[in-house]
């Protein structure tokens, strides 16, 4: 590539993301700002005063009710990711290594589920779980995650596919039973697969609203999602500088996530089945 077309390239890639940094900016900006500026819809000028009692005080009791509202969000999306991450390399894994009759229809019905909206399942879940007594609870958040996704299913089985037999051969010999090899051998190779099995969960399950809306009407069993939206319906219009520091601390996980696990984008890409 020519350095003329090599700076072009650049200088797109870093308009790009200025374009992309430009709402950050904006509730960033604005919630260290006095609560008289924010009002006036000032979120371009940069902050002369920052104002990080903002941030106390978006988060205590009497406003946002933040740590609460933190475990529960922590215990939520942790299940969640285990969950997901055991039932779907389980699954990944017999459709991978597994000869049965059917296996190529069962996939195959398995992948069409992708294609029904969430929307038409979503009365009938709800249903279930009432009948069940689970409404209220954490549950209807996260045993779903344990009956495996069929994209993150689909992600396993392609990785597993391509382990060399000899490989499995080799573990038979020396006396390993298929759960042995799932467990001691396949799992610690698909570190990338599982890595942004993790990070998609995780991203998913921890701004995830519209499940803790259906499922949890108990003030104490808000999650940071609900606890927010609860915030803006009540000091929103009066306190946006509070909202928009409420805000960015619930969003700086998932933009250190992004920071942090860069790397295993690259490596779901280029994985292999050997180390």
């Amino acid at each position: 590539m020519s350095p003329g077309r090599r700076f072009l390239v650049f200088a797109l890639l870093a308009l790009g993301s200025l374009a992309f940094l430009v709402p950050f900016y904006f509730v960033v900006n604005g919630s260290l700002k006095p609560e008289a500026e924010v009002a006036s819809g000032d979120f371009v000028t940069p902050v002369r005063a920052p104002q990080f009692a903002n941030y106390p005080r978006a988060l205590g009791p009497e406003k946002m009710n933040f740590w609460p509202a933190l475990s529960n969000t922590v215990v939520i999306t942790t299940l969640t990711i285990a969950g997901q991450v055991l039932s779907c390399s389980l699954v990944g894994f017999g459709f991978a290594r597994f000869r049965f009759r059917g296996r190529s229809i069962l996939f195959v019905l398995m992948l069409s589920t992708m294609m029904l909206p969430a929307q038409v399942t979503m009365i009938p879940v709800f249903v279930l779980f009432r009948s069940l007594g689970l409404v209220d609870s954490i549950w209807p958040l996260v045993i779903p995650a344990w009956l495996a996704s069929p994209f993150y299913v689909f992600m396993f089985r392609q990785f597993f596919a391509q382990i060399p037999e000899e490989l499995l051969e080799a573990a038979r010999i020396d006396g390993c039973g298929n759960l042995r090899i799932y467990w001691r051998i396949l799992l610690p190779l698909c570190g990338p697969v599982i890595a942004i099995v993790a990070i998609y969960t995780f991203l998913s399950a921890w701004n995830d609203f519209m499940g803790p809306l259906i499922y949890l009407n108990d003030p104490g069993m808000r999650t940071l999602a609900l606890a927010l939206h609860a915030f803006r319906g009540q000091y929103g219009a009066t306190d946006a500088h509070l909202l928009l520091a409420a805000s960015v601390v619930c969003m700086l996980p998932c933009v250190l996530l992004f920071f942090a696990a860069q790397r295993y984008f690259v490596q779901s890409v280029a994985m292999t089945g050997g180390k």
